[in-house]
């Protein structure tokens, strides 16, 4: 009859969209948070593949333009050979043919981005800060800001709570429990969780909160205007804190190292189970073991060690 597998497979299937039909879909139907991750990614592919369908994608394309982003990278002093960068396309990529497969425009032995292996990710560089750099970084966040109490704040909370940007950014005065000193985080994959402060940290939230004005589900961080604060306060305050403080650029410190800081200390005092909590890690998917990122050897634990095997002192300890 002329009628092969492949065309019974795909009849009565809807004709598959071109991939600048279909990206502006898949952006409007996942999280806010996928989004600001894979919207780079899918621009690219924009770039190259705009007019083609996406059944008309192999394999072999994807691994090819995995190679041109590579190669194509913005260039950072952090950067790490583009291997973030491959990665994240296909992590795009995936995220965009799950979606093609659950509005069944395809099969799953059809999507392409399940048939190329990602980049094996590379261990992080962050670690935690030691307690004296950790002052230094305070004191230089006080004195080179135009909004002190704001910024300090900022490392804080950071430091006390290891939240994220995001869980930050989220806050709000009604997510305030100054009777048991509770603050609810809402943080990356809709987690949302109750972490304990202390009554200090609780006094200065709530007093922010008061002068600044923030509306009781509104935005709690603010600037003096009453303006909320954006992630871009943080690129600012980092950048501040780099020039005052030269290994701060050098090593590429951020937020993030203090998250890294903070679940240590608690891991080595408390034990992994409490740090496991701290970091409000889950028993799904990725954040199996993910507590073990941040609670790695610090190089002065391992200098400690090295000063202990040849009983020669150490500028690290």
């Amino acid at each position: 009859m002329g009628i092969s597998p492949a065309d019974l497979v795909g009849a009565g299937r809807p004709a598959a969209p071109t991939f600048a039909e279909y990206i502006p879909v898949v952006r409007e139907a996942v999280s806010e948070g996928s989004r600001k991750a894979y919207n780079t990614y899918w621009n690219r592919v924009l770039e190259h593949w705009s007019q083609r369908r996406i059944d008309e994608v192999r394999a072999s394309d994807i691994e090819r333009l995995s190679e041109h982003v590579k190669a194509n990278r913005v260039q950072r002093r952090n950067a790490r050979g583009g291997h973030g960068s491959a990665e994240n396309l296909i992590a795009a990529l995936r995220c965009l043919y799950r979606r093609a497969v659950a509005d069944g425009l395809l099969s799953e032995g059809e999507n392409p981005a399940l048939k190329v292996s990602k980049p094996r990710r590379m261990p992080s560089t962050r670690r935690a800060v030691p307690d004296t750099r950790l002052a230094e970084i305070n004191e230089a966040a006080a004195r080179t800001s135009e909004d002190p109490d704001l910024d300090s704040l900022l490392l804080r909370l950071h430091t006390e709570t290891a939240c994220r940007r995001g869980g930050a950014l989220a806050l709000r005065p009604r997510d305030l429990d100054p009777t048991q000193c509770l603050i609810r985080l809402q943080e990356k994959g809709d987690t949302v969780r109750w972490q304990p402060v202390s009554p200090t940290l609780m006094q200065h939230l709530l007093l922010h909160a008061e002068q600044r004005q923030a509306p009781p589900d509104d935005q709690l961080l603010r600037y003096r205007n009453g303006r909320p604060i954006t992630h871009r306060r943080y690129d600012t305050l980092w950048g501040r804190i780099g020039e005052a403080l030269p290994w701060v650029a050098t090593q590429q410190i951020s937020t993030h190292w203090l998250r890294h800081t903070t679940l240590t200390w608690v891991e080595r005092n408390f034990g992994y189970a409490i740090a496991r909590g701290y970091a409000g890690h889950t028993d799904r998917g990725s954040d199996v073991g993910s507590t073990a990122t941040y609670v790695k050897a610090t190089v002065e634990e391992l200098a400690a060690a090295v000063a202990a095997l040849t009983g020669e002192p150490h500028p690290l300890v």
